[in-house]
């Protein structure tokens, strides 16, 4: 049985202490009042949370576009966390953290599985490294971004299971994740998606979707996502898959970024990957207008100028060599410090 969103599990806990509503509501109140920016922001998803409301207002990432302000369903967050949680066999006195920002939906959500799940959650306030901040214990679950996971590696041991969402694992990153000697997986989602509804253990190439999820692909080879529970409508993503079954799928890369170059598709991503390892800097590929293939590779470097050996593209085939090589002293980002490509290009003219 599903519970009510008004409902707080009995097993539920905040740094070693049973909140019920009304203590939730001293909680949040005096966070605003006297806590860090963290603090308030914690405290105002919090009274959002227990106010009259069905629902709840989200602002999404902008990673794609300009972020925008959507409304979602309380019990559809209490949906899919009973989804994270039977996915990932969560059980109540389960100890987990939150170690991201309540301000979006992956911190908030990471609150709300704790309050309906009845797990024990310790609040960090967000750091890029958890090294020095993480206290000496172990968790059962936690939900972090790779920069954390990438900073943090010798701390990771210290959680059995670990979700990483918010931008796409790097093989490099992969790679040092294989060694940790916990359960780790990347999720996918978004914020239309209440975070994830698919997830795949480190190393696996295909996405495995939660129970409440069935998905398809549109004439663009583009995600559809059908979830009933948490939304009333198709979500049509710009996400470009490859689908196996009905449960799994590989992602391929966004279709807005998508670079026809004399006739030949190419994903961005998929160069970005092969490239990881070679440039110790943040890069992204992009296409430019060319008056020949029609739009050429282009590798947009944050940084200095500085000479780029040829034998770091030696990995990829004949059309994905970038054409051209642009340095940005400094990318523009989202506001959850994700590249943001759209604007990044148009900074530097190169569309």
């Amino acid at each position: 049985m599903i519970p009510y969103y008004k409902n707080i599990h009995n097993q539920f806990k905040i740094n070693g202490f049973h909140f019920d509503k009304e203590a939730l509501f001293q909680l949040a109140y005096s966070s605003i009042k006297e806590g860090t920016e963290f603090d308030k922001d914690l405290g105002a998803f919090l009274l959002d949370w227990l106010d009259e409301s069905e629902t709840i207002k989200l602002t999404t990432s902008g990673t794609t576009g300009a972020p925008k302000l959507i409304t979602i369903s309380k019990q559809a967050m209490v949906h899919s966390a009973v989804a994270t949680g039977n996915f990932f066999n969560l059980q109540p006195k389960d100890k987990a953290l939150l170690c991201l920002s309540p301000r979006y939906i992956a911190g908030k959500m990471m609150i709300i599985r704790a309050i309906i799940l009845g797990l024990e959650l310790d609040i960090l306030e967000p750091s890029s490294h958890l090294n020095d901040l993480l206290p000496n214990k172990i968790y059962d679950f936690v939900a972090i971004v790779p920069l954390q996971a990438e900073n943090s590696l010798d701390k990771l041991h210290q959680f059995k299971k670990i979700i990483i969402g918010g931008a796409k694992v790097s093989d490099g990153l992969a790679q040092k994740l294989k060694e940790v000697n916990s359960e780790i997986y990347e999720t996918y989602g978004m914020t239309e998606t209440i975070t994830h509804i698919a997830a795949k253990r480190i190393g696996e190439n295909y996405f495995r979707v939660l129970e409440h999820v069935s998905i398809s692909i549109d004439e663009r080879s583009c995600l559809v996502i059908e979830a009933p529970s948490i939304s009333n409508e198709q979500i049509i993503t710009n996400d470009i898959v490859e689908i196996l079954n009905e449960s799994q799928f590989k992602w391929l890369g966004r279709y807005d970024n998508v670079i026809n170059s004399g006739g030949i598709k190419l994903f961005p991503e998929q160069i970005e990957t092969k490239l990881a390892s070679k440039i110790s800097q943040r890069f992204f590929i992009a296409g430019q207008p060319d008056a020949v293939l029609g739009t050429k590779v282009v590798l947009i470097i944050e940084g200095n100028e500085h000479e780029i050996p040829i034998s770091v593209f030696n990995s990829l085939d004949k059309f994905e060599k970038p054409k051209e090589i642009v340095f940005v002293p400094e990318f523009v980002e989202t506001e959850t410090k994700k590249v943001n490509r759209i604007q990044t290009l148009k900074k530097i003219k190169v569309v």
